[in-house]
């Protein structure tokens, strides 16, 4: 592959960590601000323990800050994507087969973050990441 293209798909990967990361960022500060006393109803509804509510800081915040910067990225993407599969059985499982008033998919965005994060997941960081040159899976 030619430098050009390297560079081009290394830059691909940082934006693409960027944007979902860093959008995800903002549900966390939510969470951080806010507290999530609401999620933890909602797991104790479905029969599962209220602490595990603790899952959702790290899926988005911790995960993310890893996947901007690049550090653990495969493993932070794939706890995104897990958070993801959560959230949409937690909050939106009665919308999975339904479409939004407008024609989109009621799930589309929490599907897009999913998809992206498994991109994440499957690509790796590129060469703009903290740990790119460790060269193990995980980085």
């Amino acid at each position: 592959m030619s430098e050009k293209n390297a560079l081009g798909e290394d830059l691909g990967r940082l934006l693409l960590r960027g944007t979902v990361a860093g959008l995800m960022l903002f549900h966390g500060s939510a969470k951080l601000m806010h507290g999530v006393s609401g999620i933890s109803a909602m797991l104790v509804r479905r029969g599962l323990p209220a602490s595990l509510s603790v899952g959702v800081f790290v899926g988005e915040v911790i995960a993310p800050v890893a996947i901007v910067v690049g550090i653990f990225t495969r493993p932070a993407a794939l706890v995104l994507a897990f958070n993801m599969l959560v959230a949409t059985w937690l909050v939106h499982a009665g919308d999975v087969l339904r479409l939004s008033t407008t024609g989109g998919w009621r799930v589309e965005l929490q599907m897009l973050y999913l998809g992206a994060a498994l991109s994440i997941a499957l690509m790796g960081p590129g060469r703009f990441a903290l740990s790119r040159g460790q060269g193990a899976w995980w980085r």
